[in-house]
């Protein structure tokens, strides 16, 4: 359907406060001087819905089977990530002021601000989706665009098995780790399946067991029949209302968890997270962003110190609370688990990590560590 058509009718709607129904499209078609059969108006009916109530030309992809990620550089860059790395879509706008518009009504869906005062947000759209936006001047090449979306289903560690990201005596490790109790981080860096494996942990956990979530945006579905999930919340305009995710763990330890999970480790809340794990909250999970296994706790010292706590102390917790630490990664743009490895204090009393399993040829294969994970697996 031609752009300045539908930028004309879409207009006589918006001046209507009108909804894009059939009747009404046929009615501004006519105003325009044009008569169009049924198919015709239908086909603009659904354009104009996704203009003015969906997501514009991405709409098609978030329907894709599979689909990740959706990254818009600028009107004629469009991409996708299906889970083998991104890969140009078969999308694009008209002009860079389509992409603003589209990037500006998500925003308002979610219930935040995105202009030139505000020239970035991060949401969560209804449907769960996580949007980042960020205008020019800050975003020099024209408006970006950035929506993470969640698995319509939660994997199942058999799923995992099959799309090659862990192998079948890997997921058996997976497995009796989660069955242990055994406090977990799931480590890797940005879009290498921390959630995704997350929330196939928990649905490992026994059907009588609470868990409760905590998290910055809510990406866990996890597969399991008691869950209760809470979300951090942003200031208001006025500076007010803010809840932070160490307000939520806080809150969290009073609702009998017998799992305590952050989505992701942050911020200030790793203090009150470790401390739980050091007070009788056993099995407690999480995930971090870290380039690899050995610097989880380099990227844990660096949160511990932010929050006030010493280096010596945030070191001592962290031995104290964290038995595995499950790295992911990618290769050859899957998403794989890495390795498994357990946490060990030094002699000067900092901690490291020792690989008990790297993936190797394809599977995870035992290493140092493993003799310790054992221990740690027969002490439940």
């Amino acid at each position: 359907m031609p752009t300045p058509l539908v930028d004309r009718v879409r207009s006589r709607l918006v001046a209507q406060n009108a909804d894009a129904t059939p009747a009404l499209v046929a009615a501004a078609l006519r105003a325009e001087g044009l008569v169009l059969g049924d198919a015709a108006v239908l086909e603009l009916v659904g354009e104009l819905r996704h203009e003015l109530i969906g997501a514009g030309p991405l709409e098609p992809l978030l329907a894709l089977p599979g689909v990740t990620d959706i990254v818009v550089n600028g009107p004629r860059q469009v991409w996708i990530d299906r889970g083998s790395g991104l890969e140009r879509a078969e999308a694009s706008f008209s002009a860079e002021a389509d992409v603003r518009r589209l990037a500006q009504r998500l925003a308002a869906t979610a219930g935040r601000r995105l202009d030139d005062a505000a020239p970035y947000v991060d949401a969560l759209l209804p449907g769960g989706a996580r949007l980042h936006c960020v205008l020019p001047p800050v975003a020099v090449d024209g408006t970006l665009i950035s929506i993470r979306v969640p698995h319509r289903v939660a994997l199942t560690l058999d799923d995992l098995v099959r799309r090659g990201s862990v192998d079948a005596d890997g997921a058996a490790v997976l497995r009796d780790v989660v069955g242990a109790r055994l406090a977990t981080l799931v480590s890797g860096g940005t879009g290498s399946g921390k959630t995704t494996v997350l929330s196939t942990l928990l649905g490992l956990v026994p059907a009588t067991h609470r868990i409760v979530v905590v998290e910055d945006s809510t990406e866990l579905r996890p597969d399991h029949p008691h869950v209760v999930r809470m979300q951090a919340r942003v200031p208001n305009v006025e500076g007010m209302g803010a809840v932070s995710l160490r307000d939520l763990v806080r809150q969290a330890l009073r609702m009998r968890p017998d799992r305590l999970v952050v989505g992701e480790v942050r911020g200030a809340e790793v203090v009150d997270l470790l401390a739980a794990m050091n007070t009788g909250h056993e099995g407690g999970m999480g995930t971090i962003h870290a380039n690899s296994p050995g610097d989880v706790p380099a990227r844990l010292e660096a949160l511990g110190v932010s929050a006030g706590l010493d280096r010596d102390a945030v070191h001592a917790l962290a031995a104290a609370a964290i038995d595995v630490v499950i790295h992911l990664g990618r290769v050859d743009g899957a998403r794989v688990v890495q390795g498994l490895h357990v946490l060990e204090r030094r002699s000067d009393g900092l901690v490291r990590t020792v690989p008990a399993f790297e993936r190797q040829a394809g599977r995870l294969s035992p290493l140092a560590g493993a003799d310790r994970l054992r221990v740690l697996l027969a002490r439940a």
